[in-house]
């Protein structure tokens, strides 16, 4: 096999592979500089629409990470109501009880640039600034995966937004759009049920 077809078997293993994993430990399967690899790559080398570029990665690891989840939940129980809030602090802990958080937001003055450069497209540029960002999400996700990592993907946007990027000295206009969840697995993620591949790829030209 060449080396080209095992990195791209591997590629493909890791795809396969990846899943949810709620349960995770604050620990690490590889070091802190490994992780700032991997999140530099992904900066680096994901497409965007345009190379438009717009995606901004925030990582918060050890006790950064936990201030985020302190924080999260703080705003969440000034909105629900206290004889509901004991499911939603179990779950708030699980997040707090990872190794690490990546923020991801989206810069919204690349967007605004290519709308102005290429009028014709301006309407669809949010759209595809919203495909950027999950490429990133899901190349670092299946990258953690293959690093032995289990991860989360979470949305408490906007109700966190200005708490976070006032306390991280984040620039109001970025946007965020998910927070990616990482450590070492616990447990096993649950089963993962599959619809028909038949009923959603069509192939024609055989």
């Amino acid at each position: 096999m060449s080396t080209k077809a095992a990195e791209q078997k591997s590629f493909i293993d890791a795809v396969k592979s990846r899943r949810t994993y709620y349960n995770l430990t604050n620990e690490s399967t590889i070091p802190d500089s490994r992780i700032e690899e991997l999140v530099r790559d992904a900066i680096l080398h994901c497409p965007s629409s345009f190379n438009s570029q717009s995606t901004r990665l925030v990582v918060l690891l050890k006790q950064e990470h936990e201030q985020l989840w302190d924080m999260v939940r703080d705003v969440l129980k000034a909105i629900v109501p206290e004889d509901r809030f004991e499911p939603t602090q179990q779950k708030l802990s699980g997040f707090r009880g990872g190794y690490g958080t990546i923020m991801f937001f989206e810069d919204p003055a690349p967007i605004k640039a290519l709308q102005s450069k290429f009028a014709t497209y301006s309407e669809h540029f949010p759209q595809w600034s919203e495909h950027t960002s999950a490429i990133h999400q899901y190349m670092l996700w299946t990258a953690f995966e293959a690093e032995g990592l289990g991860c989360n993907l979470q949305h408490y946007n906007p109700i966190i937004d200005q708490k976070v990027q006032n306390h991280w000295k984040i620039p109001m206009d970025w946007s965020l759009k998910a927070q990616l969840v990482f450590g070492k697995p616990a447990a096993q993620p649950g089963e993962k049920a599959f619809q028909p591949v038949e009923e959603r790829v069509f192939i024609h030209g055989k």
